[in-house]
């Protein structure tokens, strides 16, 4: 059953989301919001922040004390492939490395409509080449995302099968988005809860945003509809009352019967991106530390060594 804490912060939201859901604001004002409630996040103690140019792309190193210098997270915000930035996530990203003792690479990828598909996936490619040629091997990386970003985590995996390329240890997806299409029986189910009518009817415009020329079915738009063979061990944690759960499950089991090894923990009762209320929700806690969990027994008969480049002193943040 869902916390004390959670009920607070879902009346907080529904009570904020209501008079959005009937207002519909522009995406501008949607993207400026999200920033300016980014500057109340708190970095976890003895976290450091670098900047990174990943040949041109905005990136950050996040750094936690004593983190295991020759692995890395290489993480992928949400924010349904049309806003969200390494400020929204940054305190997320934070805990996260710290709790998984490593340190994390963040990339401000390409954001719709500007920038459709393939941009986002391209971006995501281009860090993962990157940190190859950092020296990272490919059994030292593992790739998470939340929302939008998980199921841009999904789709480098498959690309980067696809193209014969050196997979990923792992992969970690926080509430994936793995179908665009979001099917009108989703928009039936959730119909009496206003903030999730907003969710649904914000990421169903999103999808088409980000698609634009190709169809919402790809399979690397919709990782759901993608072959989920031959893909490295996946963590997916989801909420049985978000919007996404049920697209979510269904690629679970998919990836499953594919022979895909895959740790699904599912939540209950709890809002989309619940993960990002770390601080205050006791049920956000459990789950990036099961999170932490998976990557140590991912890493763990793998060793330890460091990239062959040197990196510079992090700066605090």
């Amino acid at each position: 059953m869902p916390s004390l804490q959670h009920l607070l912060l879902k009346q907080f939201l529904t009570a904020a989301t209501g008079p959005l859901a009937r207002r519909r604001p522009r995406l501008p004002a949607m993207r400026l919001a999200v920033e300016l409630l980014s500057f109340g996040q708190l970095m976890p103690w003895n976290v450091f922040l670098e900047d990174a140019d990943v040949d041109g792309m905005p990136a950050e190193w996040v750094r936690p004390a004593r983190a295991a210098s020759g692995r890395v997270l290489l993480y992928l915000h949400g924010g349904g492939y049309v806003l969200g930035s390494l400020n929204t996530h940054r305190a997320l990203v934070g805990t996260l490395a710290q709790r998984c003792g490593v340190q994390a690479l963040a990339i401000n990828y390409r954001k719709a409509p500007e920038y459709p598909f393939p941009a986002a996936l391209d971006d995501a490619l281009l860090a993962y080449e990157w940190l190859l040629r950092q020296g990272f091997a490919p059994a030292s990386i593992i790739v998470a995302g939340d929302s939008a970003g998980g199921g841009l985590a999904l789709a480098l995996l498959l690309a980067l099968r696809d193209a014969g390329r050196p997979l990923p240890a792992a992969a970690i997806g926080l509430s994936p988005w793995t179908d665009l299409a979001l099917p009108t029986a989703v928009l039936r189910r959730v119909v009496q809860e206003e903030s999730q009518v907003l969710e649904a009817l914000e990421i169903r415009g999103w999808g088409p945003l980000y698609a634009a020329d190709v169809p919402l079915s790809h399979p690397l738009v919709s990782p759901v509809r993608a072959a989920l063979h031959s893909l490295p061990p996946l963590l997916i944690q989801v909420s049985d009352a978000e919007v996404l759960g049920d697209d979510v499950l269904a690629f679970v089991g998919k990836a499953r019967a594919a022979g895909t090894p895959v740790t699904a923990q599912v939540f209950e009762g709890l809002v989309h991106w619940w993960h990002l209320f770390w601080r205050f929700l006791p049920e956000a806690r459990l789950a990036l530390d099961r999170v932490a969990h998976f990557t140590h027994t991912v890493w763990s008969e793998t060793p330890v060594s460091a990239p062959a480049t040197d990196s510079k002193k992090p700066q605090a943040a």
